[in-house]
C-alpha cells in the first residue's frame, strides 16, 4: 500500500498527462465521376484542398446490390484516377462507385458515390481513323476505330462514309465493321470529292462524332 501511495505521488509531482489521439474526419474528394471513352470506364474525382499528402480507396459495386467491393490495385493511391473497365465490363448493368481519402496516420473522409453509370449507355465512341488511297482504278477508303472498341464489339460495328461533291451534294455509303475497305470507283476524272467517317453501333443507336474531313482528287 505504501509503494502505490508513492507511485501516485511521484506521477502527480512530475504533471504526466496522456491525451488520447482522436482520429480527425478529412474533407472529402468532389466531382466523382466516370469518364467512359470506347468502353474503357475510368473513375475520375478531385482532391479536397489540403497540404497532407493524400491516399484514395475506391469501391464499386452493381446498381441494387448491397455488398460494396474494393477495386484491386486502387487501394491506397495516390492518382486522381481508378480503371474500372474489367469489374464494370457489362454493357448492360448499372454500377456505382465511391471514393473515401485518408492521410496517416489516423485521419479520413466520408466517402463519395459516383452518379449511377451505365457502359452501355454513358461511354463515348470516338471517330475512326480515315485513310484515303488514290490508285488507277479509283480511290480506296480505309477507316479504323480504335483495338479496345473493336474488341468490345467485335461485329456490331458499323461504318458511315460521307462523300460530298464538288457541287454539293452528299452521299453516305455503309460499310461493316469487318469489311472496313471500300474502293471508290465510279468517280469523275480529276473532280475533287471530300469525306468524312462516322462509326456506328446500331443495336445500342450509338454514333460517334464524324473524323477530321480529307480531300482527294479522282484519277
Amino acid at each position: 500500500m505504501i509503494h502505490l501511495l508513492m507511485g501516485a505521488a511521484l506521477l502527480g509531482s512530475l504533471d504526466v498527462s496522456v491525451t488520447e489521439q482522436v482520429p480527425v474526419m478529412l474533407a472529402p474528394p468532389t466531382q466523382v465521376r466516370f469518364d467512359s471513352v470506347n468502353y474503357k470506364n475510368i473513375l475520375r474525382w478531385t482532391p479536397p484542398n489540403t497540404s497532407h499528402p493524400l491516399l484514395y480507396y475506391i469501391q464499386w459495386k452493381i446498381y441494387g446490390e448491397p455488398e460494396w467491393l474494393d477495386v484491386d490495385g486502387c487501394q491506397g493511391i495516390q492518382k486522381l484516377q481508378c480503371d474500372l473497365s474489367t469489374v464494370t465490363s457489362e454493357p448492360r448493368e448499372w454500377y456505382y462507385a465511391r471514393v473515401h481519402v485518408s492521410s496517416l496516420p489516423s485521419s479520413k473522409s466520408a466517402w463519395v458515390l459516383s452518379p449511377r453509370f451505365s457502359p452501355r449507355w454513358d461511354t463515348k465512341i470516338s471517330p475512326p481513323a480515315l485513310r484515303l488511297n488514290v490508285t488507277n482504278q479509283g480511290v480506296v477508303v480505309s477507316v479504323r476505330s480504335p483495338k479496345a472498341l473493336v474488341k468490345k464489339m467485335q461485329r456490331r460495328l458499323h461504318y458511315k462514309i460521307y462523300l460530298t461533291h464538288t457541287s454539293g451534294q452528299e452521299d453516305v455509303l455503309e460499310m461493316e465493321c469487318c469489311s472496313n475497305k471500300l474502293n471508290l470507283k465510279e468517280l469523275k476524272h480529276e473532280e475533287r470529292y471530300c469525306l468524312q467517317a462516322q462509326t456506328t453501333i446500331p443495336h445500342q443507336a450509338k454514333s460517334s462524332p464524324l473524323s477530321s474531313l480529307k480531300c482527294v482528287t479522282a484519277p
